[in-house]
């Protein structure tokens, strides 16, 4: 009698199939099926358009524009690092439990949730006027970001064709990158022609409306065909597969595609079922127990946590929270302009990654990028050591950009330099580490890919709370550099700029090795083919 683990997932799945096709793929049940070839089909680059939704540069704009409109008073560095931090805190807490409601419920109602937590959250902040006030609305859109950053990339990753998967994935990237220019160009016009008092609360509360539309899109998205076959459905996941892959797809390929994701997951509980040694216990803690007792799922777990935690510890988002309070200090003149420049430097080399990632490779594009990053980080941390900056209490900002006396020549080139650097290390970021780990999803074998995945993406958010809360907490006035210790509040100069920069960039050299050793190439592969990869080993050839 057959076991549980070697019983057909769907049980009258034969009777959905048409009977060629049956009998076809009956003699050919161990031969793995290839995902249809082609470009993907209109219906799938909507899909993917549709699916990104980030602040990032909103909050970046917003921390020198708030002024006293939060409890009647100027904001401290503390409150800009707990406005700024409580964002990656609820991320945290909201992308393992996100997990568990995809696996359960499927993808797409976690997209839909995040989408109504980001407007809900974004209204809260538009209509706050405490700090307390801003906290919680940042803590609400923590939670929707948290979700839609480990949901999105994987309903996508579970849609695409293997050979353009990355593209689409680095796609929802780009949609974050556009959306993070946009913010920076509506925080400049709001800073330089709005209200101060009430402009800021336009460029939050506007952040609503992508989440909104996106609400709109999905009454008109499927759910992944992986997640309808792991649920059942078989035939609407073959209706889904035709609609991603094109028109000129043969019924039978479409077919044979179904029938392997129902035998990876028949082995998938095989090897379950050997990891638990016969043990009941409940479906969330199996899932647990075949992410950490399979070989080839553990090291899935650790390639992906590597590569976010990276991805974070590398300083780029640190960079993007606090750029235009570093251009402050700098003495550039418009600092929201500035880093206007920045975050276009991040979409323009995004969208080159769009063309790159699936061409060259997902580790190969890395190996290439990382050590250009390390370039523009040294370079950063060298042009540090030659600006002077504002000491302790100086209420006046130096100008480099405008030559005056308070500037000598040295820190306005020296300003010029490390914006340049910024930028070098901006763009090799966009090519290879702001996309490639988001492709997290494609290690992980269906049955532990969302838990995995949402794993993943807690150590994202977690290196970016710890970032966020502890990185250069900054005055809006430009005083100097410092941190603080989080337990008590004191503050203490520990850490310089140059010593900062150059501490990421020792962190990039250590992350490089780390690429060349573990991480191994994905790209072109159908996910099923991906999983069998690091079956003995790290997949390295």
């Amino acid at each position: 009698m057959a076991t549980s683990a070697e019983a057909p997932l769907i049980s009258h799945r034969d009777d959905e199939l048409d009977d060629d096709s049956h009998s076809e793929l009956e003699h050919n049940e161990h031969v793995s099926a290839e995902w249809p070839a082609g470009r993907p089909g209109l219906f799938m680059w909507l899909l993917t358009l549709s699916a990104g939704i980030n602040d990032t540069g909103v909050i970046s704009a917003t921390l020198v524009s708030i002024g006293t409109s939060l409890s009647d008073r100027t904001l401290n560095s503390l409150d800009k690092s707990i406005i700024t931090s409580c964002t990656s805190l609820f991320a945290l807490i909201a992308s393992p439990i996100s997990s568990v409601l995809a696996d359960h419920f499927g993808r797409k109602p976690v997209i839909l949730l995040s989408d109504l937590l980001f407007v809900f959250g974004a209204l809260v902040q538009a209509f706050s006027y405490k700090v307390w006030g801003m906290v919680l609305g940042r803590s609400i859109v923590g939670a929707a970001v948290g979700a839609a950053s480990f949901v999105t990339p994987m309903y996508i990753a579970e849609l695409a064709p293997p050979a353009h998967r990355g593209r689409l994935v680095t796609m929802n990237s780009m949609s974050v990158t556009l959306g993070q220019v946009v913010a920076y160009v509506i925080g400049w016009m709001f800073a330089e022609h709005g209200d101060p008092a009430t402009g800021w609360r336009w460029m939050v509360g506007l952040g609503a409306l992508p989440a909104a539309l996106q609400c709109v899109f999905l009454l008109f998205m499927p759910e992944t065909p992986r997640w309808l076959v792991k649920a059942g459905r078989s035939k609407e996941a073959q209706r889904i597969i035709g609609k991603t892959a094109g028109p000129d797809v043969n019924n039978h390929l479409i077919v044979s595609v179904v029938k392997g994701i129902e035998r990876e997951l028949r082995e998938e509980q095989g090897n379950a079922a050997l990891a638990s040694d016969g043990v009941k216990s409940s479906s969330w803690l199996r899932r647990w127990d075949e992410l950490l007792q399979v070989p080839k799922n553990r090291r899935a777990l650790i390639i992906a946590c590597f590569l976010q935690g990276l991805q974070q510890f590398c300083g780029f988002n640190s960079l993007m929270y606090f750029s235009a309070t570093i251009f402050t200090m700098l003495g550039f003149s418009v600092p929201t302009l500035t880093s206007l420049t920045v975050a276009a430097t991040n979409w323009a080399f995004t969208v080159l990654a769009l063309f790159l990632v699936d061409r060259i490779g997902r580790r190969r594009i890395l190996l290439y990028s990382v050590p250009f990053m390390v370039v523009g980080l040294f370079l950063s941390a060298f042009g540090f050591t030659k600006v002077t900056l504002p000491h302790e209490g100086t209420s006046n900002v130096p100008s480099p950009t405008t030559a005056d006396a308070g500037a000598p020549a040295s820190s306005q080139n020296a300003a010029v330099v490390i914006l340049i650097s910024i930028m070098l290390y901006v763009s090799s970021y966009a090519i290879g580490l702001g996309n490639v780990p988001w492709m997290q999803s494609e290690l992980f074998p269906l049955s532990v890919r969302s838990l995995g995945s949402g794993l993943a993406t807690a150590t994202n958010w977690m290196a970016n709370f710890i970032i966020g809360l502890t990185f250069l907490p900054l005055k809006a006035e430009a005083v100097s550099l410092s941190r603080y210790k989080i337990l008590t509040y004191r503050r203490m100069d520990l850490l310089t700029p140059s010593v900062t920069f150059g501490l990421y960039g020792l962190i990039c050299v250590v992350g490089w090795v780390g690429i060349w050793r573990i991480y191994p190439e994905t790209a072109g592969l159908s996910l099923e083919e991906v999983t069998c990869l690091l079956e003995n080993g790290w997949g390295i050839e």
